[in-house]
């Protein structure tokens, strides 16, 4: 196993899940992604750089795309969301609609590409 399937072992009930949707999508979208460490938490990486790793925390959980560029990108389609320059926060009952998990993940991925 890996690091991200190890996390997402270690939570419970609707976080679990939550958490598990969000790696279930980038994976369906950069399949070249494998398991590891970004910044110290269990993430996707892709061609050698942190994709995005979703992190428990009281509270609620976070989302990390590593990049401020990338939650710039989507937040104007994040109303009511808690943002931060490089976090998007969220609930398991008030995910991140998946087109814009998916936006936030491809353009994520064509910075690792691009550079």
């Amino acid at each position: 196993m890996g690091e991200v399937t190890d996390y997402i072992a270690s939570l419970d009930g609707q976080d679990r899940e939550a958490v598990q949707h969000v790696y279930d999508r980038a994976r369906a979208l950069v399949p070249e992604a494998e398991e590891g460490v970004g910044y110290g938490m269990a993430a996707l990486r892709y061609r050698g750089k942190a994709l995005i790793a979703v992190q428990a925390a009281k509270g609620h959980l976070g989302l990390y795309p590593f990049s401020p560029e990338a939650v710039a990108a989507v937040a104007s389609d994040l109303a009511g969301f808690s943002l931060s320059k490089g976090t998007i926060r969220f609930s398991a009952d008030r995910p991140v609609p998946d087109d814009v998990l998916d936006r936030l993940i491809l353009t994520r991925r064509e910075q690792i590409d691009g550079g």
